[in-house]
C-alpha cells in the first residue's frame, strides 16, 4: 500500500451511499466534501440543520442533510428510521462526530457526554443501520478514534459516567478507547457475513473546532506547539478516507497519520494500545452498551438469516 496515499487515491465512489456524521465542520466535513466530489451520494448528518445545510452548499457534489443528535436515542432512532426510508442501500457509514475534554456534562439519557456521544451514540447509530449495510458488499462502517486512546484511557465499569469523580482527560480517554473496542468486536461479529467490515482511523494532531474545551493550563503550550503537531482538517481527514475507500483495507485495522508520533503526514496502517486489544474487555463493553442503549445486535449471520427470510416472505 502507499505510503503516500491522497486524496488522488480516492477510488470513484458513483453510486455509493456514505453517511457521515458531525459532517458540517472539521474533518466530517472534508471528509464528506472528498467522498462527494468522487462521486457518493453523501448524507451530512448533523444536529444543527441550518449548519450542515450550510456546508453542504458549500461542497460540489451529491449531498443531504440528515438531522442526528448523539446525545439523545430518541433523535438517534429517528435518524436511523429517516434514512432507513429513505436509503435501503448504505455503502459507507463514518462514525465521526465527537466531542472533546468537555466539562462534566451529561446526555438527554443520562450518560456522561464524551461517552455518550462519542461511543454510545455511535454503537446505537450503527445498531440500527447494520441491517441496511449487510446486503452490500464493500461496505464498511468506519469510527474514528484518536491519539487520546492512550492518554489515561481505561474502561471504567464501576463508573462508566463518572458520577463518584471527573476527569475530562481520562473520560474522553475512556470514549476513544471504546471507539476502538467497539470496532474490533464489531469486525469479530461482521467477519462471518463476509460483506461488511468495521475499520478504525485517527486523524493525529489536527486543526479543528474539537479541541476548543482543552483544559486552560495546556490551552497556551499548545498554541505555541500547534504548528508542530497539527495539520489542516483536510489532512487529518485522510486516514478516515482510506479506511473507507482503499480497496486493500480489510476489517479490523486501524489508520492514521505516518508522521512521528502519529499526529501529522500521509495516512497508513498503524497499532492502537494493547489494551484496546482485550477481548474480555471489549465484550463486557459491548454488553454494557447494549444494556444502556436498548440496542442489541446479534451476530452478522443471524441477521443475515434474517435479512433473507424477510426477503423471501417478500417475494
Amino acid at each position: 500500500m502507499s505510503e503516500t496515499w491522497t486524496e488522488q487515491h480516492i477510488p470513484d465512489q458513483h453510486g455509493r451511499v456514505a453517511i457521515v456524521t458531525g459532517a458540517n465542520t472539521g474533518l466530517g466535513y472534508e471528509t464528506a466534501r472528498m467522498l462527494a466530489e468522487h462521486g457518493a451520494h453523501v448524507v451530512l448528518a448533523v444536529r444543527d440543520v441550518e449548519k450542515g445545510k450550510q456546508a453542504a452548499a458549500r461542497i460540489d457534489g451529491d449531498v443531504s442533510v440528515q438531522v442526528l443528535d448523539l446525545t439523545s436515542l430518541d433523535s438517534i432512532r429517528s435518524a436511523a428510521a429517516d434514512l432507513r426510508a429513505t436509503h435501503p442501500r448504505i455503502d459507507l457509514l463514518i462514525n465521526n462526530a465527537g466531542v472533546m475534554y468537555t466539562p462534566k456534562q451529561s446526555t438527554e439519557d443520562g450518560f456522561e457526554l464524551q461517552f455518550g456521544t462519542n461511543h454510545l451514540g455511535h454503537f446505537a447509530f450503527t445498531g440500527l443501520l447494520l441491517d441496511h449495510l449487510l446486503p452490500v458488499p464493500g461496505s464498511r462502517v468506519v469510527t474514528v478514534s484518536s491519539i487520546g486512546h492512550r492518554i489515561r484511557a481505561d474502561i471504567h465499569f464501576d463508573d462508566l459516567q463518572w458520577e463518584r469523580s471527573y476527569s475530562r482527560v481520562a473520560a474522553y480517554g475512556q470514549a476513544k478507547l471504546a471507539n476502538l473496542m467497539f470496532t474490533y468486536e464489531l469486525q469479530r461479529r461482521l467477519a462471518p457475513h463476509g460483506t461488511t467490515v468495521a475499520v478504525a482511523a485517527h486523524p493525529g494532531g489536527s486543526n479543528t473546532e474539537l479541541a476548543r474545551n482543552t483544559p486552560a493550563a495546556l490551552r497556551v503550550p499548545l498554541t505555541w506547539l500547534a504548528p508542530l503537531i497539527t495539520q489542516p482538517a483536510e489532512m487529518g481527514a485522510l486516514p478516515t478516507l482510506r479506511a473507507a475507500t482503499d480497496p486493500a483495507v480489510i476489517g479490523g485495522q486501524y489508520y492514521g497519520p505516518g508522521g512521528r508520533g502519529e499526529v501529522r503526514g500521509h495516512p497508513k496502517l498503524v497499532t492502537s494500545s494493547p489494551a484496546s486489544y482485550d477481548l474480555p474487555t471489549q465484550q463486557r463493553l459491548w454488553t454494557a452498551s447494549e444494556e444502556l442503549t436498548g440496542v442489541r445486535i446479534p451476530p452478522a449471520q443471524s441477521r443475515a438469516k434474517a435479512a433473507s427470510a424477510s426477503v423471501s416472505r417478500s417475494r
